[in-house]
């Protein structure tokens, strides 16, 4: 519906004489419904983004805006992390982009995490950037995946962060706080 709009609008542009090149239709992967229906979201988009602090929220049905509860608010929880994996499998299976934005991707380890679920393209705070650019770039994609598949296996959030933080601390110490080697 939403393609059909876009063509009936640039339609409408172009006998006005304006030519409006193609405009690539994204879908926002930020409510578990939309993650658990990705791959047919993906065969009617462009692009997919996952917009991961509205996911974690919605999983968990924990709002980090309020103190009492927002300590549940996991990253590294195992269902937040196999619905992130529902959407990129979606995208890869039709050949599309996704992308991820949130916290999770300003933070090095975060980003190895997900680079281990198969985003290649994040969205960060600018301060970040640098930081995030280099520890994905020294980092093997393949070795990330089997990492985080095995990590995937532990029952909690904190276990799984702290499998992903002891590979990362010797794998890329120098890129996560630790002097080179």
């Amino acid at each position: 519906a939403v393609r059909r709009f876009v063509e009936q609008v640039r339609d409408e542009v172009a006998r006005e004489g304006v030519i409006v090149p193609h405009v690539p239709l994204g879908c926002m992967i930020e409510v578990p419904s939309a993650a658990l229906v990705a791959d047919r979201l993906a065969r009617e988009a462009d692009f997919l983004s996952i917009g991961s602090n509205d996911l974690i929220q919605y999983a968990l049905a924990v709002d980090r805006g309020n103190s009492r509860v927002a300590y549940l608010h996991d990253p590294w929880h195992p269902a937040v992390l196999q619905l992130v994996r529902m959407a990129v499998d979606a995208g890869r299976q039709v050949g599309i982009p996704v992308s991820f934005c949130g916290e999770m991707s300003s933070d090095p380890l975060g980003a190895l995490t997900l680079l281990g679920l198969g985003v290649t393209r994040f969205s960060c705070t600018p301060s970040q950037i640098s930081m995030v650019r280099e520890t994905v770039a020294a980092a093997s994609a393949q070795r990330w995946s089997e990492l985080v598949e095995e990590a995937l296996s532990l029952p909690t959030g904190r276990e799984i962060h702290d499998s992903v933080d002891a590979e990362a601390s010797r794998l890329l110490p120098w890129r996560l706080g630790g002097a080179p080697a």
